[in-house]
């Protein structure tokens, strides 16, 4: 896999991730948000699945923060993984860096 095509992979994962990461924040808000709203109502089954749910959410919050850090972990592989590709090949980076602004450029150029 050549360099381009794997710094645009890793740019569209590492969107995706963050997308998700984000996604998965705002479902385990509302849901706390909702535990904590019905905190004074209901009987002792609806207090059983009020305490189920919030072990839940924080066993759902200690892997996404697992998740969150593996992901910046890996970036940080394939940040460093470009790096020395980029040194040892300075010259297919620069016409990569060159073809992909003449690229973006052109496509500018006709809107």
């Amino acid at each position: 896999m050549s360099n381009k095509n794997l710094t645009a992979n890793t740019h569209v994962l590492n969107e995706a991730n963050d997308q998700l990461v984000s996604d998965f924040k705002t479902v385990i808000s509302d849901a706390e948000a909702l535990i904590k709203a019905t905190a004074n109502q209901g009987d002792s089954a609806l207090n059983d699945l009020r305490t189920r749910a919030q072990t839940s959410l924080s066993v759902a919050k200690d892997n996404l923060a697992d998740i969150q850090a593996t992901v910046i972990e890996r970036s940080r592989a394939v940040t460093k993984a470009t790096d020395v590709y980029v040194h040892d090949n300075p010259w297919q980076a620069i016409g990569t860096a060159a073809g992909l602004g003449l690229l973006i450029g052109f496509i500018m150029g006709r809107r």
